[in-house]
Parts: structure tokens; C-alpha cells; sequence
């Protein structure tokens, strides 16, 4: 029997064709993405900072120039953060946009799984700040990207994606018009995402 059930397994795996990629393909993909702050976000106001998770729908377009290598341009729907100070002092909400643009290399496998890793960098802009203590306002942040994902072929033009991406993201804090500090966030981005080839 269990050798029954792995030759089944087997022939499933076989039946659905690879999602490769040549020069010239291009993907769209649209997922689902959370964004998880690192733990100590880094002091505000002689205060430790804590940046809340939050989750939103992305949307990433891919285009290859050779062979199993893209460059991909991410981007999201605005994500929203609850900030607070000393581990339960509520300092306020900010939102942000952060488009990453990355080199991507998809593994070549032949098989149905397609395992993929990319570099890239990172602007994120902060908007809609609001605190009760006053004017909050977070600065925009360079950074680099990292991409490690898999994407599972449905077939030769779709496939269904789960990857992770670290994002450095590094941002001066003013209070009403005065320098509190810097907020590291440096997120784990999570994101499943259906892929599209074209």
C-alpha cells in the first residue's frame, strides 16, 4: 500500500508541467503580504519602540531578461503600524508605501517546484502619521531586499507562490518638529501570491 500511495504521488507530481521562465516571459502576481517588524524596533524618547504587524494586499510584476533571471518590481496596498513606547504606551499610527525592486534568480528544477532567491532595494515612504503627544512624522528609508520563495506550478502559466523577504528599513522620528530617534523595523515579509505567466 504505501508503495501504491508514493507511485501516486509521484504520477501527480509528474502530471503538472514546470513553471519555467525564458527571456522575454513576463509574470504578474497578486497575494496577500504581512509585515512583521523585527523585536526592538530601535529607542524613541529615551523609550523602547515597538512597531506593530499588519497585513495587505500586494501586487508584483516580474519581467525576464535571460533566462530564469527577472527583475521584479513589488509594490502593496498601504500598510498601517500601531507604534508603541515603553512595551504599552500607544504613541501613534503610521502608514507606508514599500516598493522593492529586486533581481531574481528562479532555480531551475524541471520539476513542479520552483525555487527562487533575488536581492534588491527598498524605498519605503511613511504617510498619515497621527500620535496624541503631538506632530509625528517618520522619515523615508533606503534599503536592501531579500527574496527566498518557491513557486508551486499549476500549470504552464500559473503557479501558486510562498517566499519571504527581509527589508531594511531605517527611519529618523520627529516629535513636533524635534528629533526623538531613529526606528529600526527591519520587517519579515510573508507573502503568498498567485503568479501569472505572460
Amino acid at each position: 500500500m504505501k508503495t501504491l500511495v508514493l507511485a501516486l504521488l509521484a504520477s501527480t507530481t509528474l502530471a503538472v508541467p514546470a513553471f519555467a521562465q525564458s527571456a522575454g516571459d513576463m509574470t504578474l502576481s497578486f497575494g496577500i503580504g504581512y509585515v512583521a517588524p523585527k523585536d526592538n524596533n530601535g529607542t524613541l524618547a529615551s523609550l523602547p519602540a515597538t512597531v506593530g504587524n499588519n497585513a495587505r494586499p500586494t501586487i508584483a510584476f516580474e519581467y525576464f531578461f535571460k533566462d530564469n533571471i527577472g527583475v521584479e518590481v513589488l509594490g502593496a496596498l498601504p500598510f498601517k503600524h500601531d507604534i508603541y513606547l515603553g512595551g504599552s504606551t500607544f504613541a501613534g499610527t503610521t502608514k507606508h508605501l514599500p516598493p522593492t525592486v529586486s533581481i531574481n534568480w528562479h532555480i531551475p528544477t524541471g520539476g513542479s517546484v520552483t525555487p527562487f532567491v533575488g536581492v534588491g532595494v527598498n524605498y519605503t515612504t511613511f504617510f498619515s502619521e497621527e500620535s496624541p503627544l503631538g506632530d509625528l512624522k517618520i522619515d523615508d528609508s533606503w534599503g536592501l531586499a531579500a527574496t527566498l520563495g518557491m513557486d508551486f506550478a499549476l500549470n504552464e502559466k500559473a503557479a501558486l507562490r510562498m517566499e519571504v523577504r527581509y527589508i531594511d528599513i531605517d527611519s529618523d522620528v520627529t516629535l513636533n518638529g524635534a528629533n526623538i530617534g531613529k526606528v529600526n523595523i527591519d520587517p519579515i515579509v510573508a507573502n503568498v501570491a498567485y503568479v501569472m505567466k505572460f
